[in-house]
């Protein structure tokens, strides 16, 4: 075996090699000069062949400042389903210009999601990227193929920047064939400092690209997801999960939702998603097309904004059998309540119920244009079969604004200013704006609203 010095970059002038802390760039040619760098306490960064080279087992990183560099035509690929790059605790870590290909195959072992207790990133063991604690992380200009669970698995670490990272044919299942959220990029348990921007993910099981913590877990916190493109995965596009100062922006999304069977029904698909405890964040300029699920899904979000997003679904209606409302709030996290959100300048055209699903107190819904609302016909008939539900409230799934007396429990409803909004579409000229049993509209401010049947 021979490993090959390229470049020699003293750190402290004048003293030995050991004693001073310098680290070497090294040139390597196949797995075993792979694996001898990465232990050498020298090798302070690796450059990849432009061949590919087959792994045996995970290719763990260590903690001081690393990087691993490649060209065109770099690629490691598993041998079997294993995590293919682990991390533990990093500090200034580089992942650059070089491709991970995975093992999955249509006949890979199928497992559901892990206890409510347990992180993904100690569950999940057929991963691409896994970095856990740390910080300084980027990873630009990777692409990812065929990774059975997570193409990148973020847990509690600081400063992270993914960057023009191409993702394709990733994640996998559960035991009745439904995706179990895997398959993007997951920043979890706290992830403080993250930014994932202009990446392009196709063809993934689960969520593209979220953010998540355990109830227990510290949120994470100031991040950014922007310019990236999805197209064709089984749940979300984008979701907020327990966080705090989260911008989402300019980021497109195609056929969420799909394929249709390995969809979970009550976890189906939506073009930005919030859960948990989200605040002091802003959803802005996304477009989605074809979406079979909800547009913007409000669950857990407050004192936030959501501005100039658009999602047009108007496809023929079996092409989206969860096509529900356009924009749903929620609050089932019982640390938050929903209170002061801006949704403002937003375009919906295609929902299967109403536009708004509102509770909470003090919201402004304003100047946004929804329509094709109502695609279900549902009247508060138990008829067409997806209208069979909420019978004892018959404007909930009819109306264009609905002002809602729960939603994952009990919630207050008033002090809301709802103006200048467009709805159109089955029925909107009779059910346009309601409230449910105990909502009072005098307590809200509800003025200058143009409602029309379509």
């Amino acid at each position: 075996m021979v490993v090959r010095m390229s470049r020699l970059v003293p750190l402290v002038p004048l003293c030995l090699l050991a004693s001073c802390g310098l680290r070497t760039s090294v040139t390597v040619a196949d797995e075993s000069e792979l694996r001898a760098a990465v232990a050498s306490p020298q090798t302070g960064a690796i450059e990849l062949p432009p061949h590919e080279i087959l792994l045996t087992a995970p290719l763990s990183l260590p903690s001081r400042p690393f990087a691993i560099r490649g060209t065109r035509g770099s690629v490691l690929r598993t041998a079997s389903d294993f995590d293919a790059i682990q991390a533990a605790n990093p500090r200034g870590l580089l992942l650059e210009r070089f491709e991970i290909h995975g093992a999955r195959t249509p006949h890979h072992a199928r497992r559901g999601l892990p206890p409510y207790n347990v992180p993904f990133a100690r569950d999940f063991r057929r991963n691409g990227i896994v970095v856990e604690g740390g910080r300084e992380l980027t990873v630009r200009d990777v692409t990812l193929r065929n990774i059975t669970d997570f193409a990148i698995l973020v847990s509690r670490t600081g400063i992270v920047r993914i960057e023009g990272v191409t993702i394709e044919d990733s994640g996998s299942l559960d035991d009745r064939g439904i995706n179990n959220t895997s398959g993007g990029i997951l920043l979890e348990e706290g992830v403080k400092g993250f930014k994932v921007l202009h990446c392009s993910l196709r063809r993934v099981r689960g969520n593209a690209i979220w953010t998540h913590s355990n109830a227990n877990a510290p949120r994470n916190e100031d991040g950014r997801f922007a310019h990236n493109r999805i197209e064709e995965t089984a749940r979300d596009a984008l979701q907020v999960g327990h966080a705090t100062r989260v911008t989402v922006e300019f980021n497109e999304g195609r056929r969420l939702g799909y394929p249709i069977p390995e969809v979970e029904p009550t976890g189906f698909a939506v073009g930005v998603d919030t859960a948990g405890n989200v605040d002091q964040s802003l959803y802005r300029s996304n477009r989605f097309v074809d979406v079979n699920g909800n547009c913007i899904n409000l669950d857990g979000f407050h004192h936030g904004e959501v501005r100039g997003n658009s999602c047009q679904s108007t496809g023929p209606l079996q092409n989206y059998p969860y096509l529900h409302y356009a924009i749903v709030f929620g609050n089932a996290d019982p640390g938050m309540q929903s209170e002061r959100v801006t949704v403002e300048g937003n375009t919906v055209i295609g929902a299967g119920y109403g536009g708004v699903y509102l509770i909470g107190t003090h919201h402004t819904i304003r100047n946004n244009t929804l329509r094709m609302l109502n695609r279900a016909h549902c009247t508060g008939a138990p008829t067409p079969a997806r209208c069979n539900n909420a019978l004892n409230e018959p404007g909930m799934l009819r109306s264009g604004i609905y002002f809602a007396r729960a939603a994952n429990r009990p919630s207050p409803n008033a002090v809301n200013t709802v103006e200048g909004n467009t709805l159109s579409g089955f029925g909107m000229d009779r059910w346009c704006l309601a409230a449910a049993p105990g909502v009072s509209l005098q307590e809200q401010t509800v003025r200058a609203n143009t409602c029309k049947a379509e």
